[in-house]
């Protein structure tokens, strides 16, 4: 494992050159201490430097680092500083300095890995040669979910043991500190689906029940952060459900975790990916031997982007991508236009950070920045803190940026002075950033870059708003909600529209919980989550609600305890300053309690609704509500039977969960009564903005950092109980269903293979425009009369075992029966959709795995073709090499998706256009023929080459290579075996050692 991440130079990785025979050597400077060095774009005394974007200038500095002449050019260099007359025509490499896998993705990638190791071993080399070459970081955090909440578990034994909460423990507070009882029913507010006996306890002199643990006498340490947390039990109940049903790909990550150099595994329920990022990983700037470089990232979570609000650069890119740039490869994109976002205007007191999200996200949406750069600028952008910033980085997938970028100022240096960056350090960043001109003061309008267009927003504008109830894009003012939900009811169904007739809009459905009556109406608030996603890495939001809480609980306020409420921290940095601060406890107590740390409800990962509020929305046919503090929230995806969600910020989900309904004008309307029947509004209970800044000062402080640093390095007693073996090797469980060698690297020899021709080749498929990724490997379940399925079912698992082709991406034996195992694939040989083709020889109609694999077993080589745009849609995996390991030589398409042609030639199948004008039909090709295609000894970007069909015709193609290295890739079978043979062939005999361990 190492130590942080450390990028040595791909130029020196790739040559074995040293600086002294670097292209631009030239720009070698040395910052004022003396002792580092930096390649200083300045000295190429270009004006053209000081009048780019900064988020284009990074792009600038890592292609002159890593100029190495074969991936990384000098014409490369050039294009990137000619941005303005480049942008949008160039493609460009970039090699970023880490790269950040969440597990989904990082199964496969890893697996690869730890097969090539058996590969190169079974040539006598070393295995610990094979690493990656950028240095990567893997968080398992996509598999929590939510199988217990309080009520669930609340009469289960202490996981501390003995019969009290934890005797072991001192109170962490006297008993005037206590915030008073929930209250509400005899259940005293229980989470969940109650059962008798834990309705039934007798509430203590406190107004508790009995069995409810309260967090000021039992200050519980939570096992993964040596922290206090609320209602512990709950978070280690899901924290044992992740770990066993998990149990395989965890066993593997432990290996990965001591076998690969250059990764750093950080096990469940530390946080999720960005925010785990954004804590532990972000440095603003690399040092490696003696060189100093901006930090940079790319990721293959979406919100990779968080980190562009500290002036890093990254964005979130496919798993086969990462895979490519963790071997050595450099991640391609052809150069952005850059928006220039000028900021302006004074902060409205009640707007939080989601308001100033959604208000930017309204605007940018409006303003078409689809694929292109963000940069903020301006006046206002100084009054923004680090947190507002990532905040609002972390949404610019959902207006489809490809980043929104905050360059480095004094904001960002007090920030890491927090964060427990010693002076020393926040010396060197700032000297570095401003030697380079990557430090901005956003109050010198003579500082402003060039942009492609500048769109200019005023920050006074923002007041809180909502966004839902189906789509984030469509916001609400707060003080409109209650007007526009009754809208929302009249409209015809469609993106905001329910159509629910007049007479059926005043529907009460009264219902027994824990033994109480309530009533549930359209508008009713049933789920109400502080997430993971997008908030809780903002201690002043994250602070608001907890105040918010506070106020409301010394108010006498309470929430229903029928609504499904949770608090799924980011990380425990987060649940640490909220107990520092003395609020964790009032969120307990409306029923938020923490419930572990990663995705849970943001992703559908909810806890059942009892089954009085399920059969209530129902029988009444309610349009019940979810409120939650993420950044997506289509219809259904918290829960099949809550119809409209909508997202706000964590102080609002809170006040909406109080109020019970989002049909409420928080102007006119209170909230609840005081004991003594006075009237609360929700103006009574909001803090100030001053009030949450004297507490975020107080609490997050730089020990708060410096401590969870320690205890993230200590690691987390689950983890550590994880038994692997110590070997280079990983030992391979041939009765695993998760974890399975690959045979990528089968049959590798030492020497690149003479080109070898297609002939008599049939096609698998017939496909037509706009096959997409979603056609080609499926990421959700899989159907009981799939492939796949058959395939699960011999190793003796039942369909409830199956789980997803997402989850199951470390298995090739399940991702190859998944290729083209979607329902909607519409194949021309077979005439409507579904997972199925025609053998040709036999004129059978089968599963197209099933006829792949006839296919094979007679030794016929395989084609595919389609029509336009194939290939298109997000980055998968498998959509390479799923088609590869079902022996497909090469796809003939009228065009291709620009990532998915790269992703071919990275698996070694040829993508081969049709001639301008020509396709299937206009050569009258009836798919059935079979097809011979030459392929000269020397290929070449760009080549044609001829194709023969049985029938006697023939036609011209041209094979999308780019470039000289695609052509390398495919001689070599692609990327994969391109490195591993290049190791072999590269690295000294191992002797003896090696031999026992291929062995």
């Amino acid at each position: 494992m190492r130590s942080g991440p450390v990028l040595i130079s791909a130029a020196v990785m790739a040559l074995g050159a040293t600086l002294k025979e670097h292209p631009y050597r030239h720009l070698i400077d040395t910052l004022k201490d003396g002792n580092l060095k930096f390649f200083n774009p300045r000295k190429l005394d270009d004006p053209r430097y000081d009048k780019l974007p900064l988020s284009i200038r990074v792009l600038l500095e890592a292609a002159i680092r890593n100029c190495d002449g074969f991936y990384t050019k000098e014409e490369d260099v050039q294009n990137i500083l000619d941005w303005q007359q480049q942008q949008q025509r160039a493609g460009v490499p970039f090699s970023p300095a880490r790269i950040l896998l969440q597990d989904f993705t990082g199964i496969p990638a890893m697996v690869d890995l730890a097969a090539m190791r058996d590969a190169v071993a079974k040539h006598g080399v070393d295995p610990d040669l094979v690493n990656p070459k950028c240095p990567t970081d893997l968080i398992v955090d996509h598999s929590l979910q939510i199988d217990y909440s309080k009520c669930a578990i609340q009469n289960a034994p202490n996981p501390g043991g003995g019969d009290s909460p934890n005797p072991s423990q001192p109170p962490s507070r006297s008993a005037a500190a206590r915030p008073p009882s929930r209250g509400g029913s005899q259940c005293g507010g229980q989470r969940g689906s109650c059962s008798k006996a834990a309705c039934s306890d007798p509430p203590t002199s406190s107004g508790r029940p009995a069995s409810v643990q309260q967090i000021e006498n039992t200050p519980l340490l939570c096992p993964f952060h040596l922290q206090p947390v609320s209602e512990v039990e709950t978070a280690l109940k899901n924290q044992e459900m992740e770990l066993q049903r998990n149990k395989e790909r965890l066993h593997f990550f432990k290996w990965c975790s001591r076998a690969f150099k250059n990764v750093n595994v950080v096990p469940p329920d530390v946080g999720t990916v960005h925010q785990v990022n954004l804590e532990y990983l972000s440095r603003v700037v690399q040092v490696s031997d003696d060189l100093i470089y901006p930090d940079s990232v790319v990721g293959t979570d979406s919100h990779t982007t968080m980190i562009n609000g500290l002036g890093i650069l990254g964005w979130g890119v496919g798993g086969i991508e990462c895979e490519a740039v963790m071997l050595g490869q450099p991640a391609s994109l052809t150069l952005p236009q850059v928006v220039g976002c000028k900021l302006v205007g004074c902060i409205n007191p009640l707007a939080t950070s989601i308001d100033i999200v959604l208000g930017i996200t309204k605007h940018l949406r409006q303003a078409g920045i689809s694929g292109k750069f963000v940069e903020f600028f301006g006046p206002g952008v100084s009054q923004l803190s680090a947190p507002d910033r990532t905040t609002i980085a972390n949404m610019c997938p959902e207006y489809n940026a490809t980043i929104s970028f905050f360059p480095v100022d004094h904001v960002t240096l007090e920030h890491f002075k927090k964060t427990n960056f010693t002076e020393k350090k926040l010396e060197l960043l700032e000297s570095y950033m401003k030697a380079v001109n990557l430090f901005r003061s956003y109050e010198e309008s003579s500082e402003e870059p060039q942009f492609s267009e500048v769109i200019e927003i005023n920050l006074s504008a923002m007041v809180p708003h909502v966004s839902g109830p189906k789509r984030p894009q469509d916001r609400v003012a707060v003080s409109s909600m209650k007007e526009d939900f009754q809208s929302c009811l009249n409209e015809k169904v469609g993106f905001k529209g329910f159509h629910v007739s007049k007479e059926k809009q005043d529907t009460r459905v009264p219902f027994l919980h824990c033994g109480q009556e309530y009533q549930l109406v359209h508008g009713s608030v049933v789920i109400a989550a502080v997430i993971s996603c997008t908030n809780n890495c903002n201690p002043s939001v994250m602070l608001t609600a907890g105040l918010l809480a506070k106020k409301a609980v010394e108010a006498g306020l309470v929430v229903k305890p029928y609504i499904r409420t949770s608090l799924a921290p980011g990380s425990g940095m987060v649940t640490h300053y909220l107990n520092a601060s003395g609020v964790l406890p009032y969120f307990n107590q409306l029923g938020f309690e923490v419930i572990g740390y990663g995705c849970a409800t943001c992703v559908g990962n909810t806890a059942p609704l009892p089954e009085a509020v399920v059969d209530a929305i129902k029988k009444g046919d309610l349009v019940a509500c979810g409120v939650l503090s993420g950044n997506r929230h289509f219809e259904g995806r918290l829960c099949d039977c809550v119809r409209a969600n909508y997202l706000a910020s964590p102080p609002l989900v809170v006040a909406y969960a109080i109020a019970g309904t989002v049909g409420i004008d928080f102007e006119k309307e209170p909230l609840g009564s005081t004991s003594e029947g006075k009237e609360v509004y929700l103006r009574d209970i909001w803090p100030s903005r001053e009030e949450v800044q004297q507490t975020e000062e107080d609490t997050i402080i730089s020990s708060i950092f410096k401590d969870l640093r320690r205890r993230m390095e200590k690691g987390n007693t689950f983890w550590n109980k994880i038994e692997c073996p110590d070997s280079r090797l990983f030992p391979w469980d041939h009765k695993s269903t998760y974890i399975r060698s690959p045979p990528f690297f089968s049959k590798l020899g030492k020497e690149i293979p003479a080109p070898q021709s297609i002939e008599n080749a049939h096609a698998l498929l017939f496909l037509g425009d706009k096959v997409t990724t979603d056609h080609i490997s499926p990421a959700g379940s899989i159907a009981r009369v799939s492939a796949a399925a058959k395939y699960l079912q011999s190793k003796r698992l039942t369909p409830r075992e199956f789980n997803s082709y997402g989850a199951r991406r470390g298995n090739d034996a399940v991702m190859t029966r998944g290729t083209f195992a979607s329902i909607k694939l519409h194949n021309r040989f077979i005439g409507k959709t579904g997972p199925k083709t025609l053998h040709i020889p036999s004129g059978q109609t089968l599963d197209v795995f099933e006829a792949a694999d006839r296919y094979q077993r007679d030794g016929t080589p395989l084609i595919i073709l389609a029509g336009k745009d194939y290939g298109s849609g997000n980055s998968r995996d498998w959509v390479a090499k799923g088609p590869y390991l079902l022996g497909v030589r090469a796809v003939i398409a009228e065009s291709f998706e620009k990532l998915h042609r790269k992703q071919l030639v990275g698996m070694g199948i040829m993508p081969l256009q049709f001639l301008s004008g020509q396709n299937a039909d206009t050569l009258e090709l009836s798919g059935k023929e079979r097809f011979s295609i030459a392929l000269p000894e020397s290929l070449s970007p760009g080549q044609q080459l001829a194709v023969k069909t049985s029938k006697g015709t023939s036609f011209c193609v041209t094979a999308l290579f780019d470039s000289e290295v695609d052509v390398i890739f495919f001689q070599h079978g692609g990327l994969l075996r391109y490195v591993a043979r290049t190791v072999v062939n590269n690295s000294p005999r191992a002797g003896p050692a090696a031999a026992e361990c291929s062995a």
